[in-house]
């Protein structure tokens, strides 16, 4: 039986809004922070020698006693059905994740314990991390490497409006990451065929409220929580 090495922190509280994939939003900055048993300088030994990690984690959020062997992708408007072992779905057998990410800098004597801050991780508030592996681009980047029908939809953007009435309300550390988040579009695959309806998600103490006319994503209002 495996059991959480850590848990990561995040500025989502809930799935709504996070990037679909590690990397999309270079500055979406987080932190793993180990449980206490793991809390051990010498176990990151070498690491500060690498630029990116591996996650392994669990969707914690997507957790369930059945499973389907057909998920419905949001990047094909969520109504075309693949094969689960053809998805990064949530949705599986085992609710396992697997992310790269960049580290930004390790701490080795925090209050925690050692913390390793990372940018572009795709996970929510809290998400368990089971292992850490380093990344090896002489070994798992493949520069030819086919991508299935992820890759016609990978240029896919919204261009996101934030008005200066809210913009001035975002602090400037989060400003860039939140408007490469909009860019992805974190409306759900099936809800994209209406543009009077507003949405709104959690990201660092704010409560996002846009909506969505076409390709033009627009900020309505941002409410502090």
């Amino acid at each position: 039986m495996i059991k959480p090495i850590a848990y990561i922190h995040s500025p989502f509280p809930t799935k709504f809004g996070i990037p679909r994939q590690p990397g999309l939003v270079p500055d979406l900055r987080a932190e793993i922070i180990f449980e206490p048993e793991y809390r051990d300088s010498e176990s990151l030994r070498g690491l500060e020698d690498y630029s990116h990690i591996w996650l392994i984690w669990e969707f914690s959020e997507a957790v369930r006693d059945k499973w389907s062997p057909t998920v419905r992708p949001p990047r094909l408007g969520g109504n075309k059905r693949m094969g689960v072992f053809a998805t990064r779905s949530p949705f599986r057998p085992n609710p396992i994740g697997l992310s790269v990410v960049l580290i930004e800098k390790i701490e080795l004597s925090t209050p925690n314990g050692p913390v390793i801050h990372i940018k572009g991780a795709d996970l929510m508030n809290n998400t368990p991390i089971y292992d850490i592996k380093p990344y090896l681009p002489h070994i798992d980047s493949i520069p030819d490497a086919k991508a299935g029908f992820s890759e016609k939809t990978a240029a896919y953007k919204l261009s996101a409006v934030i008005p200066q009435e809210h913009l001035i309300k975002i602090p400037e550390k989060h400003r860039s990451s939140l408007k490469a988040i909009l860019e992805q579009d974190p409306r759900p695959g099936y809800q994209r065929d209406n543009n009077t309806r507003e949405y709104g998600f959690f990201y660092a103490d704010m409560e996002i409220i846009f909506n969505v006319d076409g390709d033009i994503l627009t900020v309505t209002n941002i409410n502090f929580i």
